[in-house]
């Protein structure tokens, strides 16, 4: 078996997500209206120890591409032609030649304001560093992609289950790919309905299509498939005769 030598690919950056940990959810998120100078503080403390930590990286040169069969964010692989296509074992390389991402998972309720106050302004301070980004993950963003807007190097928008497909895709259009994950609450039916997963499918994409989309389709965090493995082959079966 070939071994070769790795080192730093995709970062999973999710301030909130930790944040809350520490925190707690309810108070993270009161913080935000009643104690803003606190919300501030605690994400400028994340963010000034996250960049350190990834300027020790760089300079350690420990940095390797994401650019292929790498999962890029909470979506699909990192294939692409607007970044160096670089052997899997090289290291060294700047930031500028990877993928980044980030989420703000738990601002799922946030007004498109706070969310850009509390959370994108910091994060874009991270986002910018890389070639290309991805952003958000479960967190509804169809009513937020005015404020996406602001991140230059965006590529890709995740849109979840919970997110209104045809607000996304007539705000995304073709500007960005459309991240789209379908409900894997589908796979907890004690009945397998291939006709509910084709027709859901098909009316979803026919809305991204008439608004010009580019889409990858990602089924995720699928929690149960009722001891049947075959829905799994089934699935992507039917997604790649609709998509076709």
């Amino acid at each position: 078996m070939k071994v070769e030598v790795y080192g730093v690919g995709m970062i999973w950056f999710a301030p909130w997500d930790y944040l809350v940990m520490l925190t707690g959810v309810e108070e993270a998120l009161l913080s935000l209206a009643v104690r803003p100078d606190f919300a501030h503080a605690i994400m400028e403390r994340f963010m000034d120890a996250s960049l350190h930590r990834f300027q020790q990286l760089y300079e350690e040169k420990i940095l390797s591409p994401n650019n292929g069969n790498f999962r890029i964010g909470s979506g699909g692989l990192g294939y692409t032609d607007d970044l160096p296509d670089l052997p899997f074992s090289t290291t060294g390389i700047s930031p500028g030649q990877q993928w980044g991402c980030s989420t703000s998972q738990i601002f799922s309720e946030v007004s498109p304001a706070m969310h850009e106050e509390f959370a994108l302004r910091y994060e874009k301070r991270w986002l910018e560093r890389f070639g290309l980004t991805y952003y958000g993950c479960c967190e509804p963003l169809h009513n937020k992609i005015h404020i996406l807007e602001e991140i230059k190097n965006l590529r890709k928008i995740s849109i979840s289950p919970k997110a209104d497909v045809k607000t996304a895709a007539q705000k995304i259009q073709n500007r960005y790919v459309f991240s789209y994950k379908p409900n894997p609450a589908i796979f907890a039916c004690e009945t397998w309905d291939r006709n509910l997963v084709r027709n859901d499918l098909r009316k979803n994409l026919q809305i991204m299509k008439e608004n010009g989309c580019i889409v990858e389709i990602i089924m995720k965090d699928i929690s149960t498939i009722r001891y049947q493995p075959e829905r799994l082959n089934q699935w992507a079966q039917i997604a790649m005769e609709v998509a076709s």
